[in-house]
């Protein structure tokens, strides 16, 4: 692949759609799994799910903020960002969430989406998700737009970084989308709009606002804040529900495995 002299908006654009819709198109396979063993394997890739968005808020997000920014202001940060997101919950999310459908659901009631939500998750869990990983994408487009000004070479090993991150974690959006209620449409569509803060982030930085690569940090920072929301607060309670004595270790050691995989994708250069 041979690359540009210099950089043009069309090659930081490309790079911006090679972020955020070409970790999709690996991801959203797990749309087209039959409808049964998606049920079945849902507890599986929801362990997964809930192991690659802690480890990618503790071990991914917050150290880069850290390189940036002091601990103090990481700190604020992250509080600021589980405060704005338990308000999310709380009043807006909240009410969409509730003035439609009662929190249970009754036995033989059919579920408007077209998918049963698992037990303990309601569909402001899906939306919470799609509002970080919006924040986080457009992060990650500032720092493919901002490399691609450098240099095209650092925008192309910049892009492939994000994008090997990405894969994993938008197949935990996926998996948690459909757990809290989306149906799989809906899941694609609002994930792909989601995904799309990553070229609005390259625009922005690539744009020349001189402050953008300075915001990087703090969008980070809230993000990281939103996935320890969501998965401490949302999807390990229930995990709990649903563990039996086997069950248990299965799903344990897949919150494992993903953990481990965003373990490893930190450790490519970028």
């Amino acid at each position: 692949m041979s690359l540009p002299g210099e950089s043009t908006w069309w090659f930081a654009i490309w790079m911006g759609l090679l972020g955020s819709l070409g970790a999709l198109v690996p991801a959203c396979l797990v749309l087209f799994i039959p409808d049964g063993w998606r049920h079945r394997a849902m507890p599986y890739l929801l362990s997964y799910a809930t192991g690659t968005m802690l480890a990618t808020a503790v071990i991914g997000l917050i150290p880069e903020a850290l390189e940036h920014i002091s601990i103090y202001e990481v700190g604020i940060s992250l509080l600021a960002g589980l405060v704005l997101f338990f308000v999310l919950e709380w009043t807006v999310i909240w009410r969409h969430a509730h003035g439609e459908e009662p929190v249970e659901e009754q036995p033989g009631h059919e579920h408007h989406h077209g998918e049963v939500p698992i037990k303990g998750m309601q569909e402001k869990t899906g939306m919470l998700v799609l509002i970080g990983d919006a924040v986080h994408n457009m992060a990650d487009g500032i720092a493919i737009g901002a490399a691609c000004v450098a240099s095209p070479g650092l925008g192309l090993v910049t892009t492939l970084a994000v994008l090997g991150h990405e894969v994993p974690q938008e197949l935990s959006d996926f998996t948690i989308l459909l757990s809290s209620g989306f149906s799989r449409w809906r899941a694609f569509f609002w994930n792909t709009l989601s995904g799309l803060g990553t070229l609005v982030g390259v625009v922005v930085a690539y744009g020349g606002l001189g402050h953008a690569e300075a915001i990087v940090p703090y969008a980070l920072s809230v993000a990281a804040a939103s996935f320890l929301y969501i998965g401490l607060a949302d999807l390990v309670p229930g995990l709990h529900g649903r563990m039996g004595a086997a069950k248990g270790v299965w799903q344990f050691a897949m919150m494992i495995a993903g953990m481990v995989t965003i373990a490893a994708l930190t450790m490519i250069p970028h």
